[in-house]
C-alpha cells in the first residue's frame, strides 16, 4: 500500500476514535442538569376515578374538593393537577382503564422529610374516601429555579 494513502486510512481511523470516545461525554453534557437553581424533590402521585365497587367515578368537583381539604393546607405554595388517562391490573387480575388525576408537589430537598407525613395522609385519605387500591407515587430530583 502506498504511504500517502496509508496515512490517509490512518488519519481517518484516528478522526472515527476521536469521535466515537466524544460522543458519549457529549451526550452525558445533555443529562446534566442546569447550573442555576435549588435541588427540590418533585413527588408524583396519581389518582384514579373509577369505584371498584362499580359506583360513580371520582368527579372533578370531587377532586377539587379533597385538594382544598387535604392536599392545599400542606403545600400552600403551589402545586400541580392533570387530567390523565391510565390503566391497571386490579386485585383481580382485570385491565381497569379510568379518568386519573396527576399531581406534581416540587418540595426542597431540605424540607421533603418533614412533608412525608403529609404526603402519606393525602394518599392514605383518597384511598379510604374513594375506595382506591392504591395512589401511586413516584419520587424524583429536580434543579428548580423560579
Amino acid at each position: 500500500m502506498n504511504v500517502q494513502i496509508k496515512n490517509r486510512y490512518l488519519a481517518a481511523a484516528a478522526a472515527v476514535l476521536a469521535l466515537t470516545a466524544a460522543a458519549p461525554t457529549a451526550y452525558a453534557a445533555l443529562d446534566t442538569p442546569p447550573a442555576q437553581g435549588e435541588t427540590y424533590t418533585e413527588t408524583r402521585l396519581l389518582f384514579g376515578t373509577v369505584d371498584p365497587d362499580g359506583g360513580p367515578a371520582v368527579t372533578d368537583k370531587q377532586f377539587r374538593t379533597f385538594l382544598d381539604k387535604h392536599v392545599t393546607p400542606h403545600f400552600p405554595r403551589g402545586l400541580t393537577v392533570q387530567d390523565g388517562r391510565g390503566q391497571y391490573r386490579d386485585r383481580n387480575g382485570r385491565i381497569e382503564r379510568e379518568r386519573s388525576y396527576e399531581l406534581t408537589l416540587l418540595i426542597p430537598s431540605s424540607e421533603a422529610g418533614a412533608h412525608e407525613t403529609d404526603i402519606q395522609h393525602i394518599r392514605r385519605e383518597y384511598r379510604r374516601l374513594y375506595k382506591q387500591e392504591s395512589v401511586l407515587r413516584a419520587d424524583d430530583t429536580a434543579r428548580v429555579d423560579y
